[in-house]
């Protein structure tokens, strides 16, 4: 079969590679959809890790089952399946707790070495992966290429969630990447009004698709000062860091009204971790700083589902397509921000 292997910083080999062998408790997967994700973006610009030649990266999946281990009997050859990347160990305090995001021993599809991803034309999905991972069957009236886009919604569903996102909220998404949009789109399904911040005005016709409440463009404005003007000088209930800035998370801490929530969504780089929060205003004003990394199984399940009724605007985030041949050009376009969700249809 035909694989897209990273070999280096930048640097895709797209080469045949012996077909994956049926495991007795998994299944293959023809794979027809695959999307860019923000972090296959950050391993491609930054390497390889330490001791590892290649991987295939590719993490947000979907496809078609077309062998069926033997003591696998509750899915079969032709039934379509979407694909997160987490597999929890089961074992931990975490997990015992049903906290599986949380896992002190996980490995990643498409991240793990060890565990090739979906820039391929087939998978192997093993027994540990359908009992610890993150599968479910893609609804009949959802297309492949959506269905794939259900791994990073899992994520999006599972912020609000945290923050309990309701009619009376307003929320404030900072990042107009596919990750904002996809916060957006979602907050308004939950009922509340969504303010986006974009760094420069040619995002707008971008984020426009999704109908946020404003659009804040941080380049020309204060845009806490805008949002408190937006809000009648109270702030904002939530806001959602959606960017790998600090800066714009010691925004988020003025812009949020007391008893407001910040959600650290985006995480920041390796190199430079630290952030800078006021913290009296977080005392006084009693400001929740919530962490918001990864998602439960069940959120991904709860993604096909309002994409299958039609609850979330889902077919405006994909702007680009390619072939797997194409990958050096799906990586290059996503990197470039000229849209926003690239997807690889291998």
């Amino acid at each position: 079969m035909k694989a897209a292997v990273q070999i280096g910083m930048q640097r895709f080999e797209v080469r045949e590679v012996p077909d994956p062998a049926l495991p007795d408790d998994g299944v293959i997967l023809k794979v027809t959809a695959c999307g860019v994700c923000g972090s296959d973006l950050r391993r491609w610009r930054e390497g390889l890790p330490a001791g590892v030649d290649g991987i295939i990266p590719g993490h947000e999946i979907a496809g078609r089952v077309t062998a069926v281990g033997a003591k696998v009997s509750h899915i079969a050859v032709g039934d379509r399946l979407a694909l997160g990347p987490d597999i929890h160990c089961g074992r931990c305090w975490y997990c015992q707790r049903e906290l599986f995001n949380l896992c002190d021993h996980p490995h990643f599809l498409g991240i793990t070495p060890g565990y090739p991803g979906g820039f391929a034309e087939m998978l192997a999905i093993s027994g540990e992966v359908l009992s610890n991972g993150v599968v479910h069957p893609i609804p009949e009236n959802v297309s492949d290429e959506i269905a794939a886009l259900a791994e990073p919604c899992s994520s999006v569903l599972a912020s609000h969630l945290k923050t309990d996102t309701s009619l009376n909220d307003v929320v404030v998404v900072i990042g107009a990447g596919p990750i904002g949009c996809l916060l957006v789109a979602t907050a308004k399904a939950r009922g509340a009004r969504a303010f986006i911040v974009v760094r420069s005005n040619r995002r707008r016709a971008l984020v426009e698709r999704f109908a946020p409440d404003a659009i804040i463009d941080s380049s020309q404005e204060d845009m806490a000062a805008r949002v408190r003007e937006l809000t009648h000088g109270l702030g904002a209930d939530i806001a959602i860091c959606a960017n790998p800035d600090a800066s714009t998370q010691a925004a988020a801490v003025q812009m949020v009204r007391k008893g407001g929530r910040v959600v650290l969504f985006g995480g920041l780089p390796k190199a430079s971790p630290l952030t800078t929060l006021d913290s009296n205003r977080i005392h006084y004003g009693e400001i929740e700083v919530i962490g918001a990394f990864s998602y439960h199984p069940t959120a991904h399940a709860m993604a096909l589902d309002l994409f299958a009724r039609g609850m979330i605007p889902i077919e405006k985030l994909i702007t680009h397509r390619f072939a797997l041949e194409e990958i050096d050009a799906a990586f290059h376009t996503a990197n470039s921000g000229e849209g926003l969700k690239v997807i690889v249809t291998p």
